[in-house]
Protein backbone atom coordinates (compact mmCIF):
# COMPACT_ATOMS: atom_id res chain seq x y z
CA UNK A 1 0.00 0.00 0.00
CA UNK A 2 3.02 2.69 0.29
CA UNK A 3 3.61 1.97 -3.22
CA UNK A 4 -0.02 2.70 -4.48
CA UNK A 5 0.22 5.93 -2.22
CA UNK A 6 3.54 6.84 -2.86
CA UNK A 7 2.26 6.20 -6.98
CA UNK A 8 -0.92 8.36 -6.30
CA UNK A 9 0.96 10.93 -4.84
CA UNK A 10 3.33 11.16 -7.89
CA UNK A 11 0.60 11.18 -10.10
CA UNK A 12 -1.10 14.24 -8.36
CA UNK A 13 2.03 16.05 -8.52
CA UNK A 14 1.97 15.10 -12.52
CA UNK A 15 -1.36 16.30 -12.58
CA UNK A 16 -0.06 19.61 -11.38
CA UNK A 17 3.15 19.67 -13.21
CA UNK A 18 1.43 19.02 -16.78
CA UNK A 19 -0.88 22.11 -15.47
CA UNK A 20 2.10 24.58 -15.54
CA UNK A 21 4.32 23.02 -18.84
CA UNK A 22 2.69 25.79 -21.11
CA UNK A 23 4.85 27.88 -18.69
CA UNK A 24 7.96 26.37 -20.23
CA UNK A 25 6.28 27.18 -24.01
CA UNK A 26 5.15 30.92 -23.50
CA UNK A 27 1.82 29.87 -22.91
CA UNK A 28 -0.05 30.70 -19.78
CA UNK A 29 -1.28 28.13 -17.64
CA UNK A 30 -4.19 29.85 -16.02
CA UNK A 31 -8.12 29.01 -15.87
CA UNK A 32 -11.00 30.76 -15.36
CA UNK A 33 -10.91 31.02 -11.21
CA UNK A 34 -14.08 31.46 -9.29
CA UNK A 35 -12.14 31.69 -6.08
CA UNK A 36 -12.37 35.36 -4.66
CA UNK A 37 -8.61 36.03 -3.65
CA UNK A 38 -9.67 35.98 0.16
CA UNK A 39 -10.08 32.59 -0.14
CA UNK A 40 -7.11 31.50 -1.86
CA UNK A 41 -5.33 31.12 2.02
CA UNK A 42 -7.77 28.88 2.80
CA UNK A 43 -7.61 26.98 -0.42
CA UNK A 44 -3.71 26.72 -0.19
CA UNK A 45 -4.09 25.56 3.22
CA UNK A 46 -6.30 22.58 2.03
CA UNK A 47 -4.48 20.83 -0.73
CA UNK A 48 -1.89 21.35 1.57
CA UNK A 49 -3.52 18.91 3.97
CA UNK A 50 -4.80 16.68 0.82
CA UNK A 51 -1.16 16.57 0.09
CA UNK A 52 0.20 16.08 3.58
CA UNK A 53 -2.54 13.65 4.79
CA UNK A 54 -1.22 10.80 2.36
CA UNK A 55 2.54 11.37 3.64
CA UNK A 56 1.09 10.74 7.36
CA UNK A 57 -0.45 7.39 5.76
CA UNK A 58 2.30 6.18 4.44
CA UNK A 59 4.29 6.55 7.41
CA UNK A 60 1.25 5.14 9.81
CA UNK A 61 1.53 2.13 7.37
CA UNK A 62 4.90 1.90 7.71
CA UNK A 63 5.22 1.72 11.66
CA UNK A 64 1.66 -0.85 11.59
CA UNK A 65 3.24 -3.01 8.99
CA UNK A 66 6.86 -3.40 11.18
CA UNK A 67 5.31 -2.88 15.15
CA UNK A 68 6.53 -5.99 16.89
CA UNK A 69 2.80 -4.81 18.59
CA UNK A 70 0.25 -7.43 17.80
CA UNK A 71 -1.72 -7.10 14.68
CA UNK A 72 -5.11 -6.39 16.51
CA UNK A 73 -3.06 -3.03 17.97
CA UNK A 74 -3.35 -1.19 14.58
CA UNK A 75 -6.70 -3.04 13.47
CA UNK A 76 -8.26 0.63 13.97
CA UNK A 77 -5.76 2.67 11.66
CA UNK A 78 -6.47 -0.40 9.36
CA UNK A 79 -10.11 0.75 8.97
CA UNK A 80 -9.74 4.10 9.15
CA UNK A 81 -7.35 4.34 6.61
CA UNK A 82 -9.30 1.99 4.39
CA UNK A 83 -12.17 4.91 4.92
CA UNK A 84 -9.48 7.42 4.53
CA UNK A 85 -8.64 5.93 1.01
CA UNK A 86 -12.15 6.00 0.06
CA UNK A 87 -12.44 9.30 0.51
CA UNK A 88 -9.76 10.36 -1.74
CA UNK A 89 -11.28 8.16 -4.40
CA UNK A 90 -14.51 9.95 -4.11
CA UNK A 91 -12.75 13.55 -4.45
CA UNK A 92 -10.89 12.21 -7.04
CA UNK A 93 -13.92 11.02 -9.16
CA UNK A 94 -15.51 14.85 -9.61
CA UNK A 95 -12.34 16.33 -10.59
CA UNK A 96 -11.89 13.57 -12.97
CA UNK A 97 -16.21 14.58 -14.32
CA UNK A 98 -14.85 18.25 -14.22
CA UNK A 99 -12.02 17.63 -16.24
CA UNK A 100 -13.73 15.84 -18.84
CA UNK A 101 -16.36 18.77 -19.04
CA UNK A 102 -14.22 21.68 -19.20
CA UNK A 103 -14.52 22.93 -22.88
CA UNK A 104 -10.71 22.95 -23.73
CA UNK A 105 -9.82 20.38 -21.45
CA UNK A 106 -6.32 18.45 -21.81
CA UNK A 107 -6.53 14.74 -22.70
CA UNK A 108 -3.54 14.55 -20.72
CA UNK A 109 -4.87 15.81 -18.38
CA UNK A 110 -7.74 13.30 -18.57
CA UNK A 111 -5.91 10.50 -18.78
CA UNK A 112 -3.74 11.42 -15.79
CA UNK A 113 -7.19 11.85 -13.82
CA UNK A 114 -8.20 8.55 -14.85
CA UNK A 115 -5.19 6.83 -13.76
CA UNK A 116 -5.08 8.58 -9.86
CA UNK A 117 -8.70 7.52 -9.63
CA UNK A 118 -7.32 3.97 -10.63
CA UNK A 119 -5.03 4.12 -8.59
CA UNK A 120 -7.32 5.11 -5.54
CA UNK A 121 -9.37 2.14 -6.40
CA UNK A 122 -6.43 -0.09 -5.74
CA UNK A 123 -5.59 1.53 -2.96
CA UNK A 124 -9.24 1.28 -1.61
CA UNK A 125 -9.23 -2.83 -2.84
CA UNK A 126 -5.57 -3.29 -0.72
CA UNK A 127 -6.69 -1.55 1.89
CA UNK A 128 -10.12 -3.29 2.29
CA UNK A 129 -7.75 -6.27 2.37
CA UNK A 130 -5.78 -5.20 5.30
CA UNK A 131 -8.33 -4.29 6.96
CA UNK A 132 -9.83 -7.64 6.88
CA UNK A 133 -6.79 -9.62 6.88
CA UNK A 134 -6.67 -10.78 3.88
CA UNK A 135 -3.60 -11.84 2.16
CA UNK A 136 -2.60 -8.47 -0.38
CA UNK A 137 -1.97 -8.78 -4.32
CA UNK A 138 1.49 -9.91 -5.09
CA UNK A 139 4.06 -8.01 -7.29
Amino acid sequence: MISLWLVWLLAMLFHVDLGLMPLFHGQSPEIDSHVEASALPWLFGAMLGYFLLPLIAVVLIAYACTSSAPPQRWRGWRRIHFWFSVLYSITNLPHLIADILVPDARVDQIVLMAALVMFGLLINLEGWRWWRDKPALNG
